[in-house]
């Protein structure tokens, strides 16, 4: 394999839809999901109404690629080979004395295997791993200091209750019926939580396109939602600029063989189908839909037998494991978390990068959850401290998974739109320092410790 990736090898270009084309305003989105899902427990299972009531410094615990141990009633931030580097109880910190009494003297969780290995959903524990269920993590933390509060043991049925919350929110009916929260408040005042597309992203996907690109969105959002969204941030003529849409995708179920796959669903106003297809035969809009028939329309698109197809995504779980695993494609990850660690696009400096609105908790101090946590430290690396608080840098789990199912990370699209389309990106590989494979630059915490060897 080169070590260099460029677009103009690519056959077919795919895009996941939401923090990846789309960017969102993470501040008041994030207070938006987290108060939808707050307000279900209030209102609906009886937890205490003081869950509603959030400070700016709150913020400063959602950070994106925690682990919530469900058994334990603690949330952890884990190395590359499992172990816990960081843990709080609720929302309390761990001691490194706690650490190793919940995970024992090498502080090894023990179903790291499981998780790292499939990713697979479990009811023993849960991965935050993008930004839509994140403000989760900060609620689960809560819920464990109330249930404290209250004298009551931590069991894992609370999860059971933000699960209800989160299917309220976030089933494909709720957009269609103004149901729960999050919908029906992005519907009324959506310039609110979605950034409008540069000028410079519109006229890349047109350039793609124009250069014989096979252009493909997956989004796991509803075909009503997706609508909303696309009209928004690239206008009313989006769907001109795909030549395959496809919603309700359910990644990573839709990278499953045979026999999990789901069949494609054709769509009439925004309703599927209950007859699914045995193939597709045409590009279009469809429902639902697995990556082997999807491979086999792109092999009479493209005219080739193994079209070679690059996917943009900002999941490690639902965009590039699966993508990778299952799909063997070209996999390029969104990673905002780099602009939290000064890295900005190729064509602006930190003065010029994207600027979120300002609501009512900006000026008192809301950290955006993509951002460096004083609590959490860096997405990307951390120091383990042992038992005589000997330190030891560590690569976190997050940043090895990016590494190791990406092909190269960005941290927006439009850090790429301006450059030619045969540019040459170095990708992510074994043999090459833990920097190699981030445009435009590696993040500051890499950086400075780019000489350490992992």
């Amino acid at each position: 394999m080169s070590e260099y990736f460029s677009l103009a090898d690519c056959d077919v270009i795919g895009f996941d839809l939401d923090h990846t084309l789309c960017r969102y305003n993470l501040k008041e989105t994030s207070r938006l999901i987290y108060e939808s899902f707050a307000r279900y427990l209030v209102e609906h299972r009886g937890y205490d109404q003081d869950l509603l009531n959030l400070t700016p410094a709150t913020w400063d615990f959602c950070f994106k690629g925690l682990v919530v141990d469900l058994e334990e009633g603690n949330l952890v931030k884990l190395a590359e080979d499992g172990t816990v580097l960081r843990a709080t109880h609720g929302t309390c910190d761990l001691s490194t004395e706690e650490i190793i009494k919940h995970y024992g003297p090498k502080r090894e969780w023990k179903h790291f295997n499981s998780l790292s290995t499939t990713f697979t959903r479990s009811a023993k524990y849960y991965f935050y791993d993008n930004y839509f269920d994140l403000p989760g993590a900060l609620l689960c933390a809560r819920v464990v200091d109330m249930l404290h509060k209250r004298g009551s043991e931590v069991t894992a049925d609370f999860w059971k209750d933000i699960v209800a919350a989160i299917d309220h929110n976030y089933n494909t009916s709720a957009f269609r019926e103004d149901a729960g929260w999050y919908f029906p408040s992005v519907k009324r005042d959506p310039g609110r939580y979605l950034r409008p597309c540069s000028a410079s992203v519109c006229r890349w996907l047109r350039r793609l396109k124009e250069e014989g690109k096979v252009l493909l969105l997956i989004t796991s959002s509803h075909s009503d939602y997706c609508r909303l969204v696309c009209e928004h941030i690239l206008g009313k003529d989006f769907e001109d600029l795909f030549d395959i849409i496809i919603t309700n995708a359910l990644k990573p179920g839709f990278f499953s063989l045979i026999p999990q796959q789901r069949p494609f669903r054709t769509l009439v106003n925004d309703l599927e189908d209950s007859v699914g297809l045995p193939g597709l035969d045409k590009p279009g809009w469809y429902s639902q839909g697995n990556w082997p028939h999807l491979h086999e329309l792109l092999k009479s698109m493209t005219g080739k037998s193994q079209p070679k197809v690059v996917y943009f995504g900002d999941s490690v779980r639902s965009d590039m494991f699966p993508a990778f695993s299952f799909g063997k494609w070209e996999t390029v990850m969104i990673v905002e978390e780099m602009e939290g660690e000064g890295v900005c696009g190729v064509n602006s400096t930190p003065s010029q990068a994207p600027v979120e609105k300002k609501g009512k908790f900006e000026d008192e101090g809301m950290k955006t959850p993509s951002a460096v946590s004083e609590q959490w430290g860096s997405y990307f690396v951390d120091v383990q401290k042992g038992e005589e608080e000997e330190e030891r840098l560590r690569m976190t789990w997050c940043c090895h998974c990016i590494h190791t199912y990406s092909t190269m990370a960005i941290p927006s699209v439009e850090a790429i739109t301006e450059l030619p389309l045969d540019f040459k990106f170095p990708r992510f590989s074994p043999g090459k320092p833990s920097t190699t494979g981030y445009y435009p630059r590696p993040p500051d915490s890499l950086l400075k410790n780019e000489q350490t060897q992992w």
